[in-house]
């Protein structure tokens, strides 16, 4: 039996909670030792409607978690299950964009820090996806001693001169983005037999109706909101050609994993990040065939799991 525990711990931003889950087999003596995990997610996705997002009754938390891994995930300030600050209580327009690259770490290293001290461990394995490899990518280089090992999926890596794919750059707090947007994004690249190929348009519609609907506003606006700290990030780095992260301060044994089709962090973008690995301690990368940027919820996210299982583990 899984057991799942929510936790509220503060944000950096005063005077808001950010929600920080927990699933492990019911026995603790089943728990693998030392194998706590703790997934970060991209720009526009909470944690909670990603990585435990039930598909044919299983989400990929519960699927690791029944492999006896001690899992975790965080919805960083502004995302999923954790709470909306003022700045998204009003026009977008009215403030300057929220919840960065900077503000994220911060808000991951209270998550590790309360991870470490419940459990009386002194590292863990941390998964970042999209935007959360770059979050999990620096944080490792800067907490050397606190990361294990290390999953960077859909990595992102930005170059000078990059405009980003799927997202606009007129930014104020934060975007907005309706259930037909995110369909359209998923298939971005694809032809309509290639992405229906890949997922069922069923799913595609379920899982785009059920996110919005975890905005506490979706079901009124049809909108789901994000914070835009990610987009300003981007921009600065694609202007300046400065690195988002430097994946040479990783000393942590580090697996890359990309989708084929993945239009938006790309099997190149992912080979750049890997030759640049040089320091980390082992390092390995794998292109998954039949799988785009959202290979987390499409049919041959059994190849994902299995990878990162068997690296984890």
């Amino acid at each position: 039996m899984i057991i799942k525990c929510d936790y509220r711990i503060a944000s950096v931003t005063d005077g808001y909670g950010l929600l920080l889950r927990n699933k492990h087999l019911n026995d603790a003596e089943h728990r693998l030792p030392g194998n706590s995990v703790l997934f970060i997610h991209g720009a526009t996705y909470g944690s909670t409607s990603t990585f435990d997002y039930e598909i044919e009754g299983e989400s990929w938390m519960d699927k690791m978690a029944a492999e006896g891994f001690d899992v975790w995930c965080l919805d960083l300030l502004g995302y999923g299950e954790s709470d909306r600050p003022e700045e998204m209580l009003v026009a977008a327009d009215l403030n300057d964009p929220i919840v960065d690259t900077a503000h994220a770490i911060a808000e991951v290293d209270r998550a590790v820090d309360f991870i470490l001290k419940d459990r009386a461990i002194h590292q863990l394995s941390l998964i970042g996806y999209s935007w959360g490899s770059a979050i999990c990518g620096r944080y490792a280089g800067q907490f050397e001693r606190k990361v294990s090992r290390l999953v960077l999926s859909g990595a992102l890596w930005v170059e000078k001169g990059a405009t980003p794919q799927t997202i606009s750059a007129d930014i104020g707090a934060y975007r907005t983005v309706d259930a037909a947007s995110m369909a359209k994004r998923w298939a971005i690249g694809l032809s309509e037999d290639e992405i229906d190929a890949v997922v069922p348009p069923a799913r595609v519609t379920k899982w785009c109706s059920d996110t919005v609907l975890v905005d506490p506003i979706g079901d009124k606006s049809g909108l789901l909101r994000a914070p835009t700290g990610v987009v300003k990030d981007f921009m600065n780095y694609s202007r300046t050609g400065e690195p988002w992260y430097k994946p040479t301060a990783i000393l942590a044994p580090t697996q890359v994993v990309v989708g084929e089709l993945d239009r938006e962090t790309t099997p190149e973008q992912a080979k750049k990040i890997f030759e640049q690995l040089g320091n980390a301690r082992e390092k390995r990368m794998t292109v998954i065939g039949g799988g785009t940027h959202s290979l987390l919820l499409e049919d041959h996210r059994d190849a994902l799991h299995s990878v990162v299982s068997g690296f984890l583990a």
